[in-house]
């Protein structure tokens, strides 16, 4: 009897590593892409955890394991969760869902086999991903980059490329009128946007984004439970590694996410453990976020819940500063009066350089509420 494995791909993304993805699905083999922003000890401690039968580094350098964890027929890849909610956790996706995912996407946008993508996220997330699986399941022709550069990237378009994934940070480094297309995920999306962009709403479970600029993809059905956001989809992973129970494909999937379904948009609040209630009120970081970072001389910011005696919890704003002075407290909670109830504008301010990211690259919130200010 042929055994399904799990081959980790520890290596960037590359022309090779389309390749080893490609044999790896004609042998019946899964993939695991391994994050290549993670320190050594955590890529050993994350390819221990999900327990493959081989590892190859870009070299071709192969490590084979005893005792691995074999995968079921039709499996295609495990990736990582962010690990909001504890240590990651690795998605099982299977050829179904992986394609009907590229199906509603290439539908949605009226794209085709011979649509021209570039790849410029990490293959460790299902946005980079998924531009090596349109090439090998749908036939598009790509670029690959191994990280994010404005110059390659511009290069890339010149080339022919016409359609990209972007998350908020690089679409600010380029011009995006030089894509037919740009798909925007992975954090909320900043105001005014061009109208080639379209955001997308979704997560690893999915396969990436099920909903374009609010509007669920053909196939996707959307409902809300005690403002919980609930989903059906045939993109939907079959399994988390390592665990015995599998999702039941008839079963709705509770994102995390609270929200609103009306109109046939979703409209997203946030995640339900973000949201920070102050004085009984409810406050939802995502919204005071939008409003402050459309203050002057406001480049980046973080809303989050600081315990507080008194209100039980204080609503906390980070920015870095695009200004040697940075904009004051005051000014910040009177803007954010104009737009939200005053419950709402933070009550502390604290200006830092960086924000304190995670391997999986969001912000890790709990190191950034222990900086010193």
């Amino acid at each position: 009897m042929t055994v399904n494995r799990l081959v980790a791909l520890d290596m960037p993304a590359s022309v090779d590593f389309a390749n080893h993805v490609r044999k790896a699905w004609e042998l019946g083999d899964a993939v695991f892409p391994v994050d290549q922003r993670l320190p050594q000890s955590a890529k050993e401690s994350l390819i221990k955890e999900f327990n493959p039968s081989v590892a190859i580094d870009e070299t071709g350098n192969a490590v084979y394991f005893r005792n691995s964890e074999p995968t079921q027929h039709n499996d295609a890849l495990v990736i990582a969760t962010s690990g909001s909610t504890g240590a990651p956790e690795g998605v099982v996706h299977t050829h179904d869902s992986i394609r009907a995912l590229l199906n509603m996407s290439q539908s949605r946008l009226q794209t085709d086999t011979s649509t021209h993508w570039l790849l410029c996220l990490p293959v460790s997330h299902v946005a980079g991903f998924s531009i090596v699986a349109r090439s090998i399941l749908m036939g598009n022709p790509i670029n690959i980059l191994a990280k994010f550069d404005e110059t390659e990237v511009l290069n890339a378009a010149r080339a022919g490329a016409t359609h990209v994934s972007l998350v908020p940070t690089t679409l600010k480094r380029i011009e995006p009128s030089i894509f037919s297309t740009i798909l925007l995920g992975g954090a909320a999306a900043p105001p005014n946007l061009p109208d080639n962009v379209v955001t997308t709403y979704g997560m690893t479970e999915t396969f990436g984004g099920i909903a374009y600029d609010g509007a669920p993809l053909d196939g996707v059905e959307v409902r809300i439970m005690n403002e919980s956001i609930e989903l059906k989809s045939p993109s939907l992973f079959r399994a988390y590694r390592g665990q015995d129970a599998e999702r039941s494909t008839g079963d709705w999937y509770e994102t995390g996410d609270c929200g609103t379904f009306s109109n046939n948009q979703i409209r997203v609040f946030g995640r339900k453990d973000d949201m920070i209630i102050t004085g009984g009120e409810n406050v939802w970081p995502n919204a005071v976020e939008k409003v402050v970072a459309s203050f002057s001389g406001v480049e980046h910011v973080v809303v989050s819940g600081i315990e507080d005696e008194h209100w039980g919890q204080r609503v906390v704003a980070w920015i870095i500063s695009s200004r040697d002075v940075a904009p004051s407290l005051d000014n910040i909670r009177e803007h954010v009066k104009t737009q939200l109830p005053s419950f709402c504008a933070p009550t502390e301010l604290r200006v830092v350089t960086e924000f304190p990211m995670t391997s999986l690259g969001k912000v890790d919130h709990q190191a950034l509420k222990n900086l010193k200010h």
